[in-house]
């Protein structure tokens, strides 16, 4: 599914729901200029996912080694209360945990991506690893629709538009980018971040202010871009960098390729 070129689109919506919750963005805008850092963020967080996904044990736990070290040396400072917090407390991993995955799984299903119910619950149980990876306790991670939807009733009354949500949500619509790029940005990149943020839950579309076209509309909007993307060959849409899927087919034989009909096996 990671191998899906829906993802990309679900990253962004990972993003405007994670920045929702007022202290895990905090988190990130006390400890990084955001509005240049971005981009790198970005790929840092794809090139996780493809080493988790693709990579070796090894270079898995090395890679959940890193952001665990670098998550304990950072903190933020609630400006209300002066409480200062660590980025590593896990009801933030788990908040930023549980978006991320909600949105790969959502946008996938909702694009066309063919899942069953069962495998769906089976997608959410086995990311309890890439939680663990990022010092998440396994056993408290939803495992399945239904866990990860009671989390997300239990965390709505925490969630907000603050500052520094307005401050992302500008960033996704415009991003900074080079001047003879500025056309690209609005023809393209305007259109997927609508996508991504119209793809969100109503109760997120209602805290940011904006509307979005109505559910069903949604969906067959993000079927038809996913039909579109699904036109590029894999082998071209792999050899953009890092490469994992390529370097992990490499590995392990071409039996590995990731194919969506292996899922009905």
């Amino acid at each position: 599914m990671h191998g899906d070129p829906m993802m990309w689109v679900a990253g962004i919506r990972a993003l405007y729901l994670q920045a929702l919750h007022p202290r895990a963005v905090r988190g990130v805008m006390q400890n990084s200029d955001f509005g240049r850092e971005a981009w790198g963020r970005l790929m840092r967080t794809a090139n996780f996912v493809g080493t988790t996904t693709y990579g070796t044990t090894e270079a898995a736990e090395k890679a959940g080694a890193r952001v665990r070290k670098i998550h304990s040396m950072l903190g933020a400072t609630d400006p209300d209360t002066g409480e200062r917090y660590g980025v590593d407390d896990p009801e933030l991993l788990l908040w930023v945990h549980c978006a991320e995955i909600d949105s790969y799984l959502q946008v996938a299903r909702r694009s066309g991506f063919r899942l069953t119910d069962e495998q769906a619950d089976r997608y959410l149980s086995e990311h309890r690893v890439s939680a663990r990876l990022v010092g998440l306790d396994p056993d408290a991670v939803p495992a399945s629709r239904s866990e990860m939807a009671a989390y997300f009733e239990k965390v709505l009354p925490e969630l907000a538009t603050t500052p520094e949500a307005r401050e992302v949500d500008d960033f996704l619509l415009r991003p900074p980018t080079h001047p003879l790029l500025v056309p690209a940005r609005e023809v393209l990149w305007r259109r997927v971040a609508q996508l991504a943020y119209a793809a969100l839950p109503p109760y997120a579309h209602e805290l940011y202010g904006r509307k979005a076209p109505k559910p069903t509309t949604v969906t067959r909007q993000l079927r038809a871009t996913g039909t579109l993307l699904r036109c590029v060959p894999a082998r071209l849409r792999w050899q953009l960098p890092p490469k994992h899927i390529l370097r992990a087919m490499a590995r392990l034989g071409p039996g590995s390729r990731p194919a969506p009909y292996k899922l009905g096996r």
